[in-house]
Parts: C-alpha cells; sequence; structure tokens
C-alpha cells in the first residue's frame, strides 16, 4: 500500500478488517473483527517466540510488545511490531528468517 492511501484511509492498519461505507470485509460485526485480532496475536506470537517475547491485544486499540526480562513497548498496529521488536531485543527480527519458519511448521505438524 502506498502511503498516501494510508493517510486517506483513517486510522486503521490497512490489513485490519474494519467497518466503515465502501470497505468489503467479511468481518462485519465487532465480535467477528475481535476475533480475527485475537487470532493475529496468536499467530504473531508463535514467531514472537523464537524473539523471546509475546504481543497482548490492548482493548482493541493497540498492541503491547514485551520481552521475557519485562520490557514492553505500545504499538499502534501490526505495521509497527518488527520495528519495535528490534528496539527492545537489540537484534535484528526477520519473521521470514529459515530457523523461525522451520520451528514453527515442526511445532504445527507435531500438534
Amino acid at each position: 500500500m502506498c502511503s498516501l492511501c494510508g493517510v486517506l484511509g483513517g486510522n486503521e492498519h490497512w490489513a485490519d478488517a474494519v467497518a466503515r461505507p465502501g470497505v468489503f470485509t467479511r468481518n462485519v460485526e465487532r465480535i467477528d473483527r475481535r476475533r480475527e485480532r485475537a487470532n493475529r496475536v496468536r499467530v504473531a506470537n508463535r514467531v514472537l517466540a523464537g524473539f523471546g517475547m509475546t504481543l497482548s491485544d490492548w482493548q482493541g486499540a493497540a498492541f503491547v510488545l514485551s520481552t521475557r526480562t519485562g520490557k514492553s513497548e505500545i504499538i499502534e498496529d501490526l505495521g509497527h511490531l518488527w520495528p519495535a521488536a528490534e528496539r527492545l531485543s537489540g537484534r535484528i527480527c526477520d519473521p521470514l528468517n529459515i530457523d523461525i519458519i522451520g520451528r514453527m511448521e515442526a511445532a504445527r505438524d507435531g500438534e
């Protein structure tokens, strides 16, 4: 998405389901949007576990990213997740790292 669309589109992150005229979403009901948000947090936590961090939803308005040592940062949307993770951990956090993906696939296969 270009930055102009992000500015004109409103405060929501472009990937979030929103109930707004002219915006297609399969999650018209608020409970469905919250369920989708919770699922995104769950998936993000699977990746973040490899970096020793967790993500939690904060009132459906923001997210809290935390390390095992107790450092935390409030982030507005998932678009800010990885830069915040790198600031908190002091290292590069690549969610597409082959080792992280391999651990996630192994965990999924073990379910």
